[in-house]
């Protein structure tokens, strides 16, 4: 991963330092004939850039023989080794085979095939070099197909043929006389090698294919960079968190800081200190998988800061449903960076990702059937989510409830992934799984706009016709009178007879949302109502058996006259308001109360 940054700075660098003839010809792999001729050539540009870089050590110098070492590296067939560590793994096996060629009795190059046929018209798919099993095969697939580059199994066995030949004198002049040897103390141009070869001989001693001076080195190294990435740690913990750009920027230090340092680990180690042999391949492992969990580190703060500056604007609540998909959002994106990095970690370390596709696959399907509850809220949350019927703060009435009371009525507290949160009119919490409370009924009050008066006014049976059609018409002039009654429907019929009283029906709707206003104004109508029934001589009749064996002074009877009087002057001048008001009496009539009714203290007589 971080290679791929690091490679393309050295690019950059050698560019910038290399004034070659043609640096960017490629090597000539057509043939095994062409592959042998490129490895000879550049093994002989190879000595002549150590000579150089070995006699005046500077960038220039340093870069020039990489860049001719990089060339040899592509003479190998590295398929089978993790893309990790194949620029540790091709150095070393270059080197290697170099010294081993270099100690062999080559065949002239006339004789090594040069077409894509032999002599008797078969395809030429690989050559080996006589009494050896230092094997040039054609790469069947992959970029490279076609190409002629010694066979993975010749580079995984380098080694080995380096240590079956090691005593043979060479055949071929070298830049130096252990190439091995060399390759394994060689430093960059910030450590001059006169120092190095100014320690004493056992410093020189390989420890794991890395001599231990340069142990001596990267255990400080190490030491220094934990030192850094701890202290700044402790730097971004020192303040607690707020959400604010500073604070995630002290937040993410840490995992940035990391990143920083491997790749100057990296770069360091392998530039100057020049580590070999199988302590390259663990320390490249080692950088590999801290980078990618610094990576993950960074990229899960970044996107959980982001979810919470977004919940914590003033369109969004804390704990409303969008909340908590925006954080479920964040969680889903880190984790896919994550199972993104761990895969991609995995492939540049070799580990075969196929069986770790159809592992997840499998694991996947096994963690699904034992979260079947869990993916269910889910779902219900998201009908909640695309439905809304209620949002955090909204009071509302749910499901069945069976009691008289009916307790199941309350204030939305938390939507979350899994459950929401009611606070009930007793002050309690309900917790109920999202996955249930989306199939219940609903019935979202805050979201009325008037709201509903309606009773029964059960009236006592002695009560005369023209005295109910009086009650009537002033019920239906109070209704239309008063400013916070809506015009439309305001109702007051006479309904039906009762057990024990005529029964006269109000329905109308209070223009208010809110439910201590409307207990303030159906309040107000209750105590009209009385003035009325009471102004017509009428009376409200009781629910009871009782006898009363007492003087009765029954009804008004002068009361009962003008009321009748008054019903009769209406019909003599055809003005009888039944079925219903006529309009200009509407009009007339219309918002004449005064409200709050007088002697109240927001009572505006203006």
């Amino acid at each position: 991963m971080f290679t791929r940054v690091v490679a393309t700075l050295l690019l950059v660098l050698s560019t910038a330092a290399i004034n070659a003839q043609h640096p960017l010809e490629p090597v000539d792999t057509s043939s095994p004939r062409a592959t042998m001729e490129s490895f000879i050539v550049l093994t002989d540009e190879a000595s002549r850039r150590y000579s150089e870089y070995r006699n005046s050590p500077n960038l220039t110098t340093q870069k020039a023989l990489e860049q001719a070492m990089a060339k040899g590296k592509r003479l190998l067939d590295l398929s089978q080794v993790p893309p990790a560590t194949r620029l540790e793994v091709a150095a070393d096996s270059f080197v290697l085979l170099w010294e081993v060629i270099a100690r062999l009795e080559l065949p002239a190059l006339e004789e090594i095939p040069d077409a894509a046929a032999n002599d008797e018209g078969e395809p030429v798919t690989r050559w080996r070099i006589p009494h050896t099993e230092i094997i040039v095969a054609q790469v069947v697939e992959g970029e490279r197909a076609g190409e002629y580059l010694f066979s993975p199994d010749t580079v995984k066995r380098a080694r080995v043929f380096y240590e079956m030949i090691r005593e043979l004198p060479y055949l071929r002049p070298v830049p130096t006389e252990n190439l091995s040897r060399t390759h394994q103390l060689i430093t960059g141009w910030m450590i001059p090698m006169a120092w190095t070869e100014a320690l004493p001989e056992w410093t020189n001693t390989p420890l794991f294919g890395l001599v231990l001076w340069k142990w001596f080195m990267l255990i400080p190294l190490f030491s220094l960079a934990l030192g850094v990435v701890f202290a700044v740690s402790r730097w971004a913990r020192r303040k607690s968190r707020d959400g604010s750009l500073v604070s995630y920027l002290r937040l993410i230090s840490t995992p940035l800081s990391i990143l920083l340092l491997v790749l100057f680990l990296y770069s360091f180690a392998r530039d100057q200190i020049s580590v070999t042999g199988a302590a390259a391949l663990g320390y490249r492992y080692l950088l590999e998988i801290v980078f990618g969990a610094a990576l993950v580190w960074a990229v899960w703060l970044t996107v959980h800061w982001i979810a919470e500056r977004i919940v914590v604007s003033p369109q969004i609540g804390t704990q409303s449903l969008n909340a908590s998909l925006l954080r479920f959002a964040a969680r889903f994106i880190g984790f896919l960076a994550v199972f993104w990095l761990i895969f991609l970690v995995a492939h540049e370390l070799g580990f075969p990702l196929y069986g770790l596709v159809a592992g997840a696959g499998v694991g996947g399907l096994a963690v699904a059937l034992a979260a079947r509850n869990t993916l269910e809220n889910f779902i219900g949350t998201l009908n909640l989510f695309a439905d809304r019927p209620v949002k955090v703060g909204d009071f509302c009435r749910y499901g069945e409830d069976p009691s008289s009371g009916w307790l199941r009525i309350g204030t939305i507290e938390e939507i979350g992934l899994r459950s929401t949160k009611i606070r009930g009119i007793d002050r309690t919490i309900t917790s109920i799984p999202n996955a249930d409370f989306s199939n219940m009924h609903i019935v979202n009050l805050t979201q009325r706009d008037r709201m509903l008066f309606r009773t029964t006014i059960s009236l006592r049976y002695e009560t005369t016709s023209d005295q109910i059609r009086l009650v009537l018409v002033r019920l239906r002039e109070m209704l239309l009178a008063h400013p916070r009654i809506a015009e439309d429907p305001a109702r007051v019929r006479a309904i039906g007879f009762s057990k024990y009283s005529l029964d006269v029906g109000l329905f109308a709707y209070v223009m208010t949302s809110d439910w201590n206003d409307f207990l303030a104004v159906q309040e107000d109508l209750v105590l009209r109502i009385m003035d009325i029934v009471k102004q017509t001589g009428a009376a409200f009749a009781y629910p009871s058996r009782t006898l009363y064996y007492t003087c009765d002074a029954g009804l008004d009877i002068e009361k009962q006259q003008d009321a009748e009087k008054q019903v009769r002057e209406w019909a003599a001048a055809h003005s009888l308001p039944f079925p219903e008001f006529p309009r200009e009496h509407r009009q007339k009539i219309k918002d004449t109360l005064y409200y709050p009714p007088e002697g109240s203290p927001g009572a505006d007589r203006g």
